[in-house]
Formats: C-alpha cells, structure tokens, sequence
C-alpha cells in the first residue's frame, strides 16, 4: 500500500513539495487507485488530496529582541558582531581615551606639578591626538623633564 507515486504527481499537480502533500487517511483506497493526473486533480478538488500550509520561521523572538532594543536593551559590546569599530564607535572610543588624560593634566595644574605654560602645550597636544593614554602623558613629561621644580 505504497502512496509514493500518487504523493509525488499530487505535488506535480499542486506544484508544491512531496512532504506538504495531505492524503485523507480514511480514503486512502481512493487514492491507490487513481493512477493519472487527472484522477488525482478529481481527488484534490474533493478534498481528499490537500496541500499543508507552509512552514516558515518564527518572528517571535526577533520581535522579543526588537522591543528589548527599542528599551535600549541587548545594545552592549557583547550584542554586536563584526570589527572593532562596530562594537564602539570612533567618537567613543576618542571620548574614552581623552578625558582620562585631561582629567589627568588638570590634576597636575591644580597641584602645581606642571606649570602653566607646560599645562596648556601638552592639553594641545593631547587634542591633537599625541598621547594615546595617561602613562604616555606621564612618560613624556618625564623624558622632557617638566615636573616643575620645588
């Protein structure tokens, strides 16, 4: 009682895949007999011969994450795939490396470590992108002997 044939002209007829095909398990007699095209279409438009519905991929989570995201949830580091620079951007990552050293070169005018006039030379030269962290600050105010003198 092999069905294979009538499955497969019934998805030729239905023009879908061999697996969507439905075969009334109370009519399968009717079935087994109709070897033709035409028989099978007879069977289709009866009814004993369906096509299932379409599997597709659920949207459920996807939508769970969007709202999420719209919260300004699941945004962090570890959410984002690809180089460097889609997990922080460049202003961020400018933003993160200057205020360390700012904050630093203030520190040293306030206590009086630098003077002044060293003060204002390195904040311009730490705008202009020379010192890629605060121990790079330290290192060059050593080798350029600025710490002011007591």
């Amino acid at each position: 009682m092999s069905l294979k044939s009538q499955r497969r002209l019934a998805s030729e007829v239905m023009k879908i895949g061999e697996s969507r095909v439905w075969i009334d398990p109370e009519r399968i007699d009717y079935v087994e007999s109709a070897i033709t095209r035409d028989e099978i279409r007879k069977l289709v438009k009866e009814g004993v011969v369906k096509a299932l519905p379409q599997k597709g991929v659920s949207r459920a989570r996807a939508r769970v994450f969007h709202e999420k995201r719209k919260k300004g949830l699941r945004k962090g580091p570890g959410g984002k795939s690809g180089p460097a620079r889609s997990k922080i951007s460049k202003k961020q990552a400018w933003i993160n490396r200057i205020r360390p050293i700012r904050r630093r070169l203030t520190e040293l005018k306030e206590t009086r470590a630098i003077t002044e006039s060293a003060y204002r030379k390195m904040y311009d030269m730490s705008e202009s992108g020379v010192f890629e962290s605060k121990a790079e600050l330290e290192r060059y105010i050593r080798t350029h002997n600025l710490w002011r003198k007591r």
